[in-house]
């Protein structure tokens, strides 16, 4: 290859708060156009901002959980420029003094080996309004202001990462981390986590930085992966072509799966950047500092190593399991008190998380809640009913809510354990199959196990596999 990739990642992350950065304008999202507006937001003559503390602390309780140094004073500054869903001409942000800085996350490189990717600063702002353009590109352009003002985490990663897989997984370290400590839900469709990315190549060995090119508006962590492995590839055909690069703004095409220029960027933007005259600094205790630090819950990679360890996971598992909050905590909900964890984990991720996916909901929504699925295994368990059985009352539960031990009543799926019955079953199955049971007695094992489907299929399903093993055994004297 001869060449790396040299790639930085600014995330945008919406905070979950009522209200927004500087007013008290809700925060809701879908609701009818520039109703959630006022003179502050709106930038009015003479309309003074107020900091949400509650932004605040969610900014500090997310520094901490990307291990960056919390600021015990920083500075709210005006970033000036002009836009027309920015009505008051520039946006409150941080430039010298920024909230969160020298942080950190862990990931797995492309050799699943530990990398630790910093975190450049990790600073509060509001966000800008909404341009909704008519499809005809000679209509006219709307703007809806009800998302100006929002509070904004931007995350800003250093230089560190170096191909778009590691990206990938930065990123969603940096989703869960965010999900876990409850500060946003970082649905991307509504805009509440929004990713810019900046991109050069350069020759292997090599310290200094190549041409930095940045790629706006991803709208997926799948299409940041893509226009990254795209994009790297362009560079370093320009370069080996002998050709030269110039900075510029890319956007990313899906339907060509490819960069396309947006602007060239002769040279940097400058913001004018000065400390807001109308907003103090922020000064903080060490004291108030530790008081948020004690309220971080037990984050993503924690709760990996926990679940391998107090439940005798797989690490696979415990990695899938841990990657949604709200799945974790199902699945603790789901097995405490129950004697096999990683039986409760194969089903989630398997049958339980096949059916969340086919009715296309979250998992708060999801019929069978944790303590049910617990009862249908001590169900299983107990012999009451197979474990193909087991599949049907549990598809009956997700669609009706219904308890496995009332579907089961109701529809006579007991399994069927009565050795004289069973027996009566076996006789039929032995009699109609005459050459299977030949083989058998030839000492071809293989064909015991058709016989005993046999038997399932006639008592549909229903019948003790064990007790079917022990009879059919006895009568075709292979005991």
């Amino acid at each position: 290859m001869n060449y790396e990739a040299v790639i930085g990642l600014e995330v945008h992350v919406q905070l979950n708060t009522k209200t927004k950065t500087f007013c008290s304008c809700s925060t809701e999202f879908g609701d009818r156009p520039n109703t959630h507006t006022c003179p502050v937001c709106l930038g009015l003559p003479g309309a003074l901002p107020v900091l949400n503390r509650e932004a605040l602390v969610k900014g500090i309780l997310a520094g901490l959980a990307l291990n960056c140094e919390v600021a015990e004073y920083s500075v709210f500054a005006r970033k000036n420029y002009f836009y027309p869903d920015l009505p008051k001409a520039y946006q409150i942000s941080q430039y010298e003094f920024p909230l969160n800085k020298n942080g950190y996350v862990i990931i797995k490189d492309d050799n699943g080996r530990d990398k630790k990717i910093g975190i450049t600063r990790a600073h509060l702002e509001e966000d800008a309004g909404k341009l909704i353009h008519d499809e005809d590109p000679k209509g006219p352009s709307y703007i809806d202001l009800n998302r100006c003002g929002t509070p904004l985490l931007e995350i800003v990663s250093e230089p560190d990462i170096r191909t778009p897989g590691e990206a990938y997984r930065y990123l969603i370290a940096i989703k869960e981390i965010m999900q876990y400590i409850g500060v946003s839900e970082c649905n991307m469709e509504k805009g509440e986590l929004r990713v810019d990315v900046n991109i050069s190549v350069r020759k292997m060995g090599s310290r200094d930085f190549g041409v930095k090119h940045e790629i706006k508006n991803m709208n997926s962590f799948a299409n940041v992966k893509r226009a990254l492995e795209y994009e790297i590839k362009r560079q370093i055909k320009v370069l080996r072509a002998g050709g030269k690069l110039k900075q510029e703004t890319r956007l990313f095409d899906q339907s060509k799966n490819a960069t396309v220029p947006m602007r060239t960027k002769e040279e940097a933007h400058d913001y004018r950047y000065f400390p807001d005259p109308d907003l103090v600094p922020v000064v903080l205790k060490k004291e108030e500092i530790e008081e948020i630090r004690a309220k971080l819950p037990e984050l993503p990679e924690e709760k990996r190593k926990r679940f391998v360890q107090q439940y005798g996971l797989t690490e696979y598992d415990s990695e899938n399991l841990c990657s949604s909050k709200k799945l974790a905590d199902y699945f603790e909900e789901a097995v405490a008190g129950y004697k096999n964890p990683k039986k409760i984990a194969n089903w989630i991720l398997s049958e339980m998380m096949k059916v969340i996916k086919e009715k296309q909901i979250p998992i708060e929504d999801f019929k069978v809640k944790p303590v049910m699925l617990r009862e249908l295994f001590e169900i299983i368990d107990s012999g009451e009913i197979t474990g193909k059985i087991a599949k049907e009352v549990f598809a009956e539960m997700a669609d009706t809510g219904k308890k496995a031990g009332e579907i089961i009543k109701a529809r006579g799926l007991k399994q069927v354990a009565d050795e004289d019955v069973l027996e009566k079953v076996i006789d039929e199955v032995i009699s109609e199959n005459p050459k299977v049971v030949e083989e058998i007695r030839g000492g071809k094992k293989k064909a015991f196990g058709y016989l005993v489907g046999q038997v399932m299929k006639k008592t549909k399903g229903q019948a003790n596999p064990g007790i079917v093993n022990q009879i059919l055994s006895k009568k075709l004297e292979l005991q």
